[in-house]
């Protein structure tokens, strides 16, 4: 019998907020909580008697005695900006920002516990792990990937990790990112405890596509060996919510055709020309050679269109899902579905 998930409650006085933030939790297929919104602390002790609350987000005009006795895992503080000296002991996010950012504060306060948390069930289908990768330049590889990712976490958890020496990120989306990659190979390496609700505490989302942002430094994926991407690569798939993990990998990766061979299925973005094409001869042959020709039973060739989407930041990413791109990881995966 599955043990029901842990609870994550939200209470604030406005009505209109506490509902709006559980439901907009509630479509996010990532977060492995179920969610319930209060609107005053009175009902919230209450259903407090019942059910054992593992996180509580309670806005500090809500705060009383009362409260303050209940038993949860961690209670985090609402605040809007100032909040009374007496909740000081809490942690605290900024209520007046985006719901995403919310979402993450609290996971990394949850994350940076040193107590080991209880695992919530997972109930979920397999987490299907697709690679994308090329040994040819120029193949609008990337786009690729972010394009089926966004097409894919329409119905589906997804999560897009970038495995390139240089993403480009900060600069593509116009934002700098307070964590990255670098931090979640850190705390795997240190077999850190609440590893999964440190990633969440570290996701950035695109429309529904959830991602870690890449490493700055080339170095940090260079020096990752392939037990600590195993390591990494089994915590997403046992201990988080997703049902696809898109690996968009570069050639800087350590034990490439093994993280391949983790892989389900492996996209390889391909050009025309004759340069292109010894490439890809040579890549293949060499991964008959290294005794890994099960993995081109597994490799989809595609060769993709030009798209023109003239926007920059994250309105590129946003665009690609209805640009020739779009259309045509659209046909290509219910031509899969009817295979």
């Amino acid at each position: 019998m599955n043990r029901p998930k842990s609870i994550f409650a939200v209470c604030d006085l406005e009505v209109e907020y506490a509902y709006n933030f559980m439901d907009y939790m509630n479509q996010k297929k990532n977060i492995p909580f179920e969610v319930q919104a209060f609107t005053g602390p009175d009902v919230l002790c209450e259903y407090a008697r019942e059910h054992p609350i593992e996180i509580l987000l309670i806005s500090g005009k809500a705060m009383c005695d009362a409260v303050k006795q209940l038993k949860v895992g961690m209670l985090v503080i609402l605040s809007e900006g100032v909040h009374n000296p007496d909740l000081d002991q809490y942690p605290s996010v900024y209520k007046y920002q985006s719901s995403d950012s919310v979402i993450r504060e609290v996971m990394s306060c949850y994350g940076a516990d040193k107590a080991p948390h209880q695992k919530s069930p997972v109930l979920k289908r397999e987490t299907r792990i697709i690679g994308i990768y090329s040994p040819i330049g120029r193949t609008q590889k990337t786009s690729f990937a972010l394009t089926l990712g966004q097409v894919l976490a329409k119905d589906r958890a997804v999560l897009y990790l970038n495995l390139e020496n240089f993403s480009g990120f900060d600069d593509l989306m116009e934002q700098s990112f307070e964590h990255t990659l670098s931090d979640l190979l850190y705390f795997t390496r240190q077999e850190n405890v609440n590893l999964a609700y440190k990633m969440g505490g570290m996701i950035q989302s695109i429309q529904n596509l959830d991602f870690v942002p890449p490493a700055l430094s080339p170095m940090d994926i260079q020096s990752t060996t392939y037990e600590e991407w195993a390591m990494l690569l089994d915590m997403i798939a046992m201990d988080s919510s997703y049902e696809y993990l898109i690996l968009d990998l570069g050639d800087g990766v350590s034990d490439l055709f093994r993280i391949l061979e983790s892989c389900e299925q492996i996209y390889v973005p391909i050009r025309s020309d004759i340069i292109s094409l010894s490439k890809l001869n040579q890549f293949e042959h060499l991964l008959a050679t290294w005794g890994h020709d099960k993995l081109l039973e597994r490799m989809n060739k595609v060769k993709l269109p030009f798209h023109t989407i003239n926007r920059t930041g994250r309105a590129y990413f946003e665009n690609l899902v209805w640009s020739e791109l779009g259309d045509y990881v659209r046909s290509l995966l219910r031509k899969e579905e009817n295979t």
